[in-house]
């Protein structure tokens, strides 16, 4: 069986990713639960031994080991076809690498300013442009996705995928700071606290004991 080394619910938006890949799809698998920041070396040393890259998350399939949350999807997506996780269309397949990748790696400010943590109190913060910019991309892209694909399902290229796994902490930083969703974009946010698999791991989150006063920023 597939196994997914996570940090906590509460904090680790990457390990979101791959688990809703993974739960989303009703694909088997073995949760491995490491606390993060917790200041303690048996912990550290326990991510050390599933990947030298010391982060979470990471995916152990019999001798193959995947890290970082994208790479893990492109895995899943190639062992698991049935699951569709990227669309089967060429050119909606590019599209959703794009905007996925686009994720994966931008989007600072508004990680920075908005960290995850599920235990924060709902509200709004004082943003700057450049995070309101981010914001504002966010929900150019899932209206954009709404408009062309929305006919097919109420994800971004119609059935729950790849890309809806990477953007899925993103809908909870906006629900944590009290972000308004315009438009055609808010389609898409109200579908994805609506998927069981979320509201699974966002119950498993809450029901954490808070370990820190932090947000994390990934």
């Amino acid at each position: 069986m597939l196994k997914l080394v996570i940090g906590n619910k509460n904090y680790s938006s990457w390990s979101m990713r791959p688990w809703l890949a993974l739960r989303a799809n009703d694909i088997p698998f073995e949760e491995v639960f490491i606390p993060l920041y917790t200041d303690d070396k048996a912990d550290k040393d326990r991510i050390l031994s599933f990947s030298r890259a010391g982060k979470v998350p990471t995916l152990i399939d019999g001798d193959v080991t995947v890290w970082d949350s994208l790479s893990i999807i492109e895995y899943l997506a190639e062992k698991f076809p049935q699951a569709t996780l990227w669309p089967e269309d060429r050119a909606r397949r590019a599209h959703a690498r794009s905007i996925s990748a686009e994720m994966h790696s931008g989007f600072m400010p508004l990680r920075n300013e908005c960290g995850m943590n599920l235990h924060r109190p709902v509200g709004a913060v004082d943003l700057s442009d450049d995070a309101r910019a981010n914001v504002a991309r966010v929900q150019e892209i899932w209206a954009d996705c709404h408009s062309r694909y929305g006919k097919e399902g109420p994800f971004l290229f119609g059935a729950f995928g790849g890309a809806d796994a990477m953007f899925a902490p993103v809908v909870h930083r906006f629900r944590t700071y009290a972000i308004e969703v315009r438009g055609e974009a808010r389609h898409y946010f109200d579908a994805m606290m609506s998927l069981p698999a979320f509201q699974e791991w966002t119950r498993a989150g809450l029901a954490e004991t808070l370990v820190i006063e932090r947000f994390e920023t990934v």
